[in-house]
């Protein structure tokens, strides 16, 4: 089932996002000084923002936090997190949780979403070009920068 995510849901996104993001970093998950736990209930809470998750048994498994961001126009949504479980890598969550994400955009009139991925993420990277997403040439990569920029028509 995929759903909007309750505020009282905040503890399983976070830790659910750790356990994502902890697979990307060849070190481990860096002390980035973020408070995580705070950063998701401004997501959950924004009134323009939009949080989904995928439930299954009662467990989340995959969430996506997407808003228009400040200052682009009016039609282009920001994919600004999306993950899911390790544990279920490649068993259709993560391709159901995207095409809820790109029905809501084409409900809300957004045609053009965006994102970043980590440089590392390959795995994220090869997910993303599988469903159409390209190289944003309005944010070619910069020397040095570890997040490319991605660009995806959801008015197709």
């Amino acid at each position: 089932m995929i759903r909007t995510v309750l505020p009282a849901e905040v503890e399983d996104i976070v830790a659910l996002h750790a356990r994502a993001r902890a697979t990307y970093y060849p070190d481990g998950l860096p002390q980035d000084g973020i408070d995580w736990r705070s950063a998701w209930q401004s997501a959950i809470a924004l009134p323009d923002g939009h949080v989904l998750c995928v439930v299954e048994k009662g467990r989340i498994i995959g969430l996506a936090s997407f808003r228009t961001p400040e200052g682009a126009p009016a039609d282009t949504v920001k994919l600004f997190q999306f993950h899911v479980d390790p544990d279920h890598w490649r068993s259709g969550v993560g391709t159901a949780l995207h095409a809820a994400c790109v029905e809501e955009w084409k409900a809300d009139g957004k045609r053009t979403a965006v994102l970043d991925v980590h440089v590392d993420n390959r795995r994220a990277q090869a997910f993303y070009t599988r469903l159409g997403w390209l190289p944003d040439p309005e944010n070619p990569p910069a020397e040095g920068h570890h997040h490319l920029f991605l660009r995806f028509c959801a008015s197709a």
